[in-house]
């Protein structure tokens, strides 16, 4: 069987997921190589947030477990 988008797109937005938590739960923006659609899932789930550090962008986790 194969898998449909969706599955696949979810389980890379929890690899960087994962991957923002090793590097201590923020990294700089344009350092991220994953797609846009897969920042803007783990954003629109509120799971990170972007801020604004006045020399470029941080992406952040907001929850922990």
């Amino acid at each position: 069987m194969t898998k449909s988008r969706k599955n696949a797109s979810d389980l890379t937005a929890a690899n960087l997921l994962d991957s923002l938590r090793c590097c201590g739960g923020s990294v700089p923006l344009h350092s991220i190589k994953f797609s846009q659609l897969v920042i803007q899932a783990l954003l629109d789930r509120e799971l990170v947030k972007v801020t604004n550090t006045g020399c470029g962008f941080l992406l952040q986790v907001t929850e922990e477990k």
